[in-house]
């Protein structure tokens, strides 16, 4: 018979009994696998190899498993997220649990140390981008090449709207330029980490800003709310997008022994 792999959650401070957190992906059975020296990972265990399979049978995974980490993270008040499939298998120590718990007593100091950090913090997603026509109307160019437009000929006009074009874009990429250290400083100054995603892509007509994950205790959401709605005041043109309280997955990587994802 084959030994089976455990499927991982997050890892938590010891103490939790299994039967509060429910049952996992696609209805699995849920254990905890913990130490003495005080920490535990939430796990199933499997012996199908990771979930592969359809696009909506992916998504409806990633919430069950996102769904377990939210469960336990609001009970205890602190959690260390693994991403969606990670298995840890067995190795030279054994079962897949007995590698499991051989990790978890070597690496307790630094989990409990970073669980405690991240007690009563909490994950936010911060995108801000600007309606490029907006930015752009106050520009003082932008206005000047806007008049020339009226009463011109067709192919003059065709002409001139593919230079009031690039001006638009070359006036609010300069915008978002000159507000982005600003826009950040304010974020980072409630927040304790931030990690920024890319600030390349964009949807039509919006250039972007700032694309962040911020690390914030629980009590600076509000306040947090508060800044960007403050922004949204000053720059009417700014498009807006803030997500969450999640679980600190930007914040907790951590990679388990003998582990293998999809």
């Amino acid at each position: 018979m084959t030994a089976p792999d455990l499927y991982v959650y997050a890892i938590l401070p010891a103490g939790l009994a299994a039967d509060a957190l429910g049952t996992g992906i696609d209805g699995a059975p849920l254990r905890l696998v913990d130490v003495p020296e005080g920490v535990a990972a939430v796990v199933h265990e499997t012996t199908s190899g990771p979930y592969q399979g359809p696009d909506e049978d992916a998504k409806r995974w990633i919430l069950e498993h996102s769904a377990v980490v939210e469960r336990a993270w609001d009970i205890t008040g602190t959690a260390l997220p693994m991403t969606f499939n990670v298995l840890v298998r067995a190795g030279d120590e054994g079962t897949a649990t007995e590698t499991l718990r051989g990790w978890l007593r070597d690496s307790a100091v630094q989990l409990r140390g970073r669980l405690d950090a991240l007690r009563d913090r909490v994950e936010l997603r911060v995108d801000i981008t600007l309606d490029r026509d907006r930015a752009a109307q106050d520009e003082p160019e932008v206005r000047a090449l806007a008049a020339e437009l009226d009463g011109k000929p067709a192919g003059v006009r065709r002409l001139l709207t593919k230079r009031l074009e690039k001006l638009q874009r070359d006036a609010v990429d300069a915008v978002a330029d000159r507000v982005y250290p600003e826009y950040r400083r304010r974020l980072v100054g409630l927040a304790e980490d931030i990690s920024e995603g890319r600030r390349g892509g964009r949807a039509e007509g919006q250039v972007p800003v700032l694309s962040a994950a911020l690390l914030v205790h629980r009590d600076r959401v509000q306040e947090l709310g508060a800044e960007l709605a403050r922004i949204q005041d000053e720059q009417p043109a700014a498009q807006i997008r803030f997500l969450g309280p999640w679980p600190p997955y930007s914040f907790s990587e951590l990679r388990a022994p003998g582990a293998s994802t999809a």
